[in-house]
């Protein structure tokens, strides 16, 4: 799940699991229209209570297979430790280049983890700066051009901010929860001996039904993800829009 194919919708997580939790079930719809997804985790997660970073890595590469990804790929940074700077952005930016998305996903603007938010700002800060053809980067020895995606969105993640955009993940839910019990260490199990954190009860489960079934209510279908956008966004007809 590598090379410089096109990806049509690359998403970015501060961790892995965060794009499962919070739009795997636009991954896998979209997957189906035979677009070509991705998604590139920033840390491994290694900070997290549960679980170590070799069995998250796996993890997410089971989760991958379900959603139907065209790729997946981890950038390393230190959970925890992210920051906006040069260090963080470049590699962001050449990810872009390499991989021309026409769509960006990335996490929520504010939540309850801070890397989440600092995911966010990473994310729309490169995904603006790739544009910029002063901005030198490079791969395999080879000058990368500019290139800015079309749209970038933002994920809700554990704190329910106010959507602007809905899509309808009816066909994908099923995946969506399949991609996220992928991630046995982190989520409910009950014959676990892992500690309990806020994510890993049962009740949480249980939440992510409640909400995509609240949110596909708003928009006529059985289940649905949100997301916000920091700008307007058009369409060429209102026919597109329900």
């Amino acid at each position: 799940m590598k090379g410089d194919v096109k990806i049509h919708l690359l998403a970015f997580g501060a961790h892995p699991d965060d794009v499962e939790l919070s739009a795997g079930g636009t991954m896998a719809v979209h997957a189906d229209m035979g677009l070509k997804t991705g998604i590139i985790d920033l840390t491994q997660g290694e900070l997290g209570t549960r679980g170590t970073p070799e069995i998250r890595k796996a993890e997410a590469t089971e989760a991958a297979k379900i959603l139907g990804l065209t790729l997946r790929e981890n950038l390393g940074f230190r959970d925890g430790f992210m920051s906006i700077d040069e260090s963080h952005l470049l590699p962001i930016i050449q990810k872009i280049r390499q991989f021309k998305p026409d769509m960006v996903l990335a996490n929520a603007i504010e939540d309850r983890h801070p890397d989440h938010g600092i995911g966010a700002q990473l994310v729309s800060r490169a995904a603006f700066l790739a544009g910029l053809s002063k901005i030198k980067t490079s791969l395999n020895g080879q000058n990368q051009e500019a290139w800015r995606p079309k749209l970038l969105l933002h994920y809700i993640q554990f704190q329910m901010l106010q959507p602007n955009v809905l899509v309808d993940i009816s066909n994908g839910m099923e995946r969506k929860m399949r991609a996220i019990q992928a991630y046995a260490t982190q989520f409910y199990q009950p014959d676990s001996t892992e500690p309990i954190t806020p994510i890993a009860t049962k009740e949480f489960m249980e939440s992510l039904h409640g909400r995509a079934a609240d949110l596909g209510k708003t928009m006529g279908v059985p289940y649905a993800e949100g997301f916000t956008s920091a700008k307007p966004l058009g369409v060429t007809s209102l026919c597109d829009l329900r």
